[in-house]
């Protein structure tokens, strides 16, 4: 590889590259109609976490989509611990792709399609970093409605994002740093790459349709559990969330990380909340345990160079 691995490393029909020089054909459905599925998996510390609920979700957003990779479970586990390792990154953020391909010269018929698997790794992506955190962050309820699922499955991962995409242009235009998006009757359900959880009365509450059900949401919810506290998946309104004694939001790039304004309205006393707080510290924490992670093996990236 010609730039610094450090930059990041992307894996292209099972040859590693330095993610600047990685490329899709321009002809690829994946490009032209978004035809794809994808996961996101994170490394911290040199371990992955929970890569098995990852892969879980890929191969079932591949079957649910009628796509295949020429890689098998095990397989795939031990392409991505090599793409980590010769990125030597610590930190980092891993992406696994399905895309439809190309179909035969002439035709649209996706089942002529040969499906591509790409992945890459670069340095964790925060959508806010620790520092924001101690402040928490803006967020706005868009007046954009998310993609309805009977149209587009959420629980499959995909990049149909244009709603999500305006629904950030309108917080940025209203001063907020992220958005979340509504369904048609106005309950909120997900923002770009996170999901939502409100507190209120010592309880919480996150949207349970609509939504892609997230590693890290599943996560804060067993944690949340495991502490006596009750959680609610359901529909949750405008209101509701104005009304919150604690709104955080929870996603593979960044972890739980706490909302202190919405829509110009303070929640709480405008600082991170204690279950919050709480519940961040605890999902870290897991991040040293045998039993959620997957150590990279950075050693034999360096005996096989």
């Amino acid at each position: 590889m010609n730039a610094d691995p450090g930059a990041g490393v992307a894996l292209i029909e099972d040859e590693t590259v330095p993610v600047s020089e990685a490329r899709l054909p321009i002809l690829d459905w994946g490009f032209l109609h978004s035809d794809a599925t994808y996961d996101v998996a994170h490394v911290w510390r040199g371990r992955f976490f929970r890569l098995e609920d990852h892969l879980d979700r890929f191969f079932a957003g591949m079957e649910a989509l009628r796509m295949r990779i020429p890689h098998d479970r095990d397989a795939l586990r031990d392409r991505l611990q090599d793409l980590v390792a010769a990125s030597g990154l610590r930190e980092a953020y891993v992406e696994m792709i399905c895309t439809r391909g190309q179909p035969r010269a002439g035709s649209r018929d996706p089942r002529t399609c040969t499906n591509r698997f790409l992945a890459f790794a670069v340095p964790f992506v925060w959508i806010a970093d620790p520092a924001k955190q101690q402040t928490g962050l803006h967020l706005t309820i868009s007046r954009m409605q998310r993609i309805p699922p009977a149209s587009v499955d959420p629980a499959v991962k995909n990049y149909h994002w244009l709603d999500m995409v305006q629904a950030l242009f309108e917080a940025y235009d209203r001063g907020g740093e992220t958005a979340i998006t509504v369904d048609g009757h106005g309950n909120v359900v997900e923002g770009p790459g996170f999901n939502l959880f409100m507190v209120r009365d010592g309880t919480l509450a996150t949207p349970a349709t609509g939504v892609l059900p997230g590693v890290t949401r599943r996560t804060v919810m067993e944690l949340a559990q495991a502490r006596g506290y009750a959680v609610q998946a359901r529909p949750v309104g405008t209101e509701a969330v104005h009304a919150a004694d604690e709104v955080f939001i929870t996603s593979t790039a960044g972890g739980v990380m706490p909302v202190t304004t919405v829509d110009g309205r303070t929640i709480g006393d405008g600082s991170p909340g204690p279950v919050t707080r709480l519940l961040r510290d605890a999902y870290w924490a897991l991040h040293d345990e045998p039993g959620y992670t997957l150590p990279v093996d950075y050693a034999r990236a360096r005996a096989e160079n």
